[in-house]
């Protein structure tokens, strides 16, 4: 069995969504968290990650018996890096929480194209990191942000690791920008 993390920065939640009001961007938000927790439960041992008065996402995390690590803040990197040290079996899948297509089968083929010694990543069209499978403790680093599915290649292979890039759908669809957004309800 593997486990899953998930970050997610309630205090910031879709700030690119800016033509939604400020409700309707959390609302989304929270549907897209919803929809990811209950996928990643199906997987195993599911750890959130999100700030201390993120209530909605905590109460989520509790309808879903998932333990929640507090967000130390400093980004996505620190955030997964804190929910790492928590988790209690390996491999780890950690996922985004703004994939709303995402299913228990997307994260469990990211773990079936993962290498015995090394990473599966599903980058987000934008080269950015939607889903990242590892499989074992040590090999991560907190490289998130522009670019940084190349980085994470990168950085598994100056390890001697195998890395491997996985497209999953399910995974690769992320809602960033309204365009994405209208794409999805499509």
């Amino acid at each position: 069995m593997a486990s899953v993390v998930v970050p997610f920065r309630a205090a910031s939640a879709k700030r690119r969504l800016e033509p939604l009001d400020e409700k309707s961007r959390g609302e989304l938000a929270h549907r897209m968290l919803a929809n990811v927790l209950t996928a990643a439960v199906a997987v195993g041992p599911t750890i959130l990650v999100t700030e201390t008065d993120a209530e909605c996402a905590r109460a989520l995390a509790a309808e879903h018996g998932i333990d929640v690590v507090d967000d130390p803040g400093h980004g996505q990197g620190f955030a997964v890096a804190a929910g790492l040290e928590a988790v209690p079996e390996w491999p780890v899948v950690v996922v985004n929480a703004d994939l709303p297509e995402a299913q228990a089968r997307d994260l469990l083929a990211l773990l079936g194209a993962m290498p015995a010694d090394g990473i599966a990543i599903t980058p987000a069209p934008d080269g950015t990191t939607n889903a990242l499978a590892l499989s074992r403790p040590g090999i991560f680093a907190p490289l998130y942000g522009r670019g940084s599915a190349a980085r994470f290649i990168a950085h598994a292979e100056e390890l001697g690791l195998d890395a491997v890039e996985f497209g999953v759908p399910g995974l690769a669809r992320d809602v960033d920008t309204v365009d994405e957004l209208e794409r999805l309800a499509r």
